[in-house]
């Protein structure tokens, strides 16, 4: 498939700010279930505060990515439409709530609220829901292979909540110094729990072998079928929106780019950052993971190989 760079940032900022919640909410239960913590770790309200407010313009930048990916933006709204049957309607529906009930959990927490925890609750069971929702637009199409797993979705909650869990660590680094090795060590956690899920989807997407052949592709029964012309004499949708166009090399380049990008580098930059505490290491991990993630789902979607491609195929 071709990667719209639109759907690659609307994945992999929503899910750093979905991430981001979680870990933020982590913190606010671990604390109030265990009072005697916070008279030995502290973590003032502007923690909360602040990393509600980096979700939410994450989850506002990811959102404004997505209308890049409509053809007809002004009928965005109708989107939601089929909520019943398609998960893409429902992602459109669960983002807003995720984003609101994130503010919400913000400014509990500004005003010192009682409710602010389940205010949090529910803006957790949100930014899950959307995980689930956003994986499943592509886990459900089951005649893209590399896509129809259940790792799709574990592979999306995960690497959200580790990219959402390494910036947290970098806010801690600033504002709740005493919690920094405790996310630290759940940011490297689900970042080597990300890293064992990725590489799992990469292993079982090698040993895929096609379901259709040129024969099914084609309608000719004959044994061996050799394709000599494309079937267009210019470029055509079908030749522009469902193949990538890079080479086997660039694909190998970009695999392993990302697998350095997204884990390996974040998690020695994390665990050097430790001794000493270091804001400026935490915040290179951030971003060095953000650029690996972003590899990694332009890699996600130009793996998926589509079927009409064996008909639609370049010259021999």
């Amino acid at each position: 498939m071709r990667p719209a760079f639109s759907v690659v940032f609307l994945t992999t900022l929503s899910g750093a700010g979905q991430g981001l919640l979680i870990a933020l909410f982590g913190v606010d239960v671990l604390m109030r279930l265990h009072p005697g913590w916070s008279l030995l770790l502290s973590v003032p309200p502007q923690f909360y505060v602040c990393g509600t407010g980096f979700a939410l313009v994450l989850g506002v930048l990811g959102l404004v990515a997505a209308f890049f990916h409509l053809g007809r933006p002004e009928r965005a709204w109708r989107a939601v439409a089929m909520w019943r049957t398609s998960w893409l309607s429902r992602e459109c529906l669960v983002l807003p709530v995720f984003l609101a009930t994130t503010f919400l959990y913000g400014l509990a927490h500004w005003f010192d609220s009682p409710w602010s925890i389940a205010i949090g609750a529910i803006a957790v069971i949100a930014s899950m829901a959307l995980f689930v929702c956003t994986a499943m637009i592509y886990a459900c199409l089951r005649f893209l292979q590399e896509w129809a797993t259940p790792l799709t979705l574990i592979n999306f909650v995960l690497l959200g909540c580790a990219s959402g869990f390494t910036i947290a660590t970098a806010c801690a680094a600033r504002l709740a110094p005493d919690i920094v090795p405790v996310m630290a060590i759940a940011a490297c956690a689900l970042t080597v729990a990300g890293c064992v899920s990725r590489v799992a989807a990469l292993a079982r997407n090698e040993r895929l072998h096609p379901r259709s052949t040129l024969q099914s592709a084609t309608g000719i029964k004959a044994e061996r079928v050799t394709q000599i012309s494309r079937g267009f004499t210019a470029s055509a949708f079908n030749l522009r929106e469902f193949f990538h166009g890079q080479s086997d090399a660039t694909m190998r380049w970009v695999k392993w780019g990302f697998l350095f990008g997204a884990f390996l580098v974040p998690l020695a930059l994390v665990a050097s950052a430790l001794h000493p505490m270091s804001a400026k290491l935490l915040l290179q991990a951030c971003l060095v993971q953000y650029a690996g993630l972003l590899a990694e789902r332009w890699f996600f979607f130009a793996q998926a190989r589509h079927p009409q491609n064996l008909y639609y195929q370049r010259a021999a």
